[in-house]
């Protein structure tokens, strides 16, 4: 799981990726706020670690002008304890407040906690929209139009992609093998090979991905098979 830390004191944010590192998420640095709302608006980050004192583009800027494209977790880190700083960031949208000085492992901690719960809600979303629509992320999947959408742009899948992309889609988490998206998929009566699998998620993950070297919704299990990260 990635996440974004927007800090411009260089000594904060190389501690907070290391914590960040050692309970195995991976974290992208940004000193400046405009270099923040780029990689936070390019990027499908589980989380966003945000200063509010920043270089160009302040904080509060930055989390409203996010707010308005997305509903990335985000918690403020910052030296202003004030009472009227702390309703201003969460009434922006921020989900969470830290005062400097903190403890690594209550961030730590914090991060866990906030990205489980905004799991839990998209999950809650998905299940009460099972009838039509299902959204994750920036992805949007119709299920009676067998329309997919990705940031508000269309997606062309053939029918196998579809059913493929929406089979694990509403699977999240699970890791399925090559054998079993090919019976579930294609069925056991199917005229082909499980490598016909390997060629949709390819076909798949360049019409959805970002960054296909990277995926943020289709991870290949080396020996195991496939999973769809929610």
């Amino acid at each position: 799981m990635r996440i974004l830390i927007v800090e411009d004191d260089e000594s904060i944010a190389e501690l907070e990726r290391d914590y960040l590192n050692m309970s195995g998420y991976e974290c992208d640095i940004a000193m400046c706020g405009d270099t923040g709302l780029a990689l936070a608006l390019k990027n499908n980050y589980e989380l966003i670690v945000l200063d509010l004192m920043l270089p160009g583009m302040g904080g509060f800027d930055l989390l409203r002008e996010l707010r308005s494209h997305k509903e990335t977790p985000v918690i403020i880190i910052s030296a202003k304890g004030d009472d009227i700083d702390k309703i201003r960031g969460l009434g922006l949208g921020a989900d969470d407040y830290m005062v400097k000085p903190f403890s690594p492992g209550e961030l730590v901690a914090r991060v866990k906690m906030r990205i489980e719960r905004y799991n839990k809600l998209v999950g809650l979303n998905i299940k009460n929209d099972k009838g039509r629509l299902l959204s994750i992320r920036n992805l949007e999947i119709d299920r009676d139009a067998r329309r997919v959408f990705v940031g508000g742009d269309e997606k062309i899948l053939p029918n196998k992609e579809f059913d493929l992309l929406l089979f694990l889609a509403e699977n999240p988490n699970r890791v399925f093998s090559k054998d079993l998206l090919f019976d579930r998929v294609w069925g056991m009566e199917a005229v082909g090979d499980v490598s016909t699998v390997t060629v949709h998620i390819r076909r798949i993950r360049e019409k959805i991905e970002t960054d296909t070297g990277k995926p943020d919704f289709i991870e290949t299990v080396w020996g195991a098979g496939y999973r769809f990260m929610r």
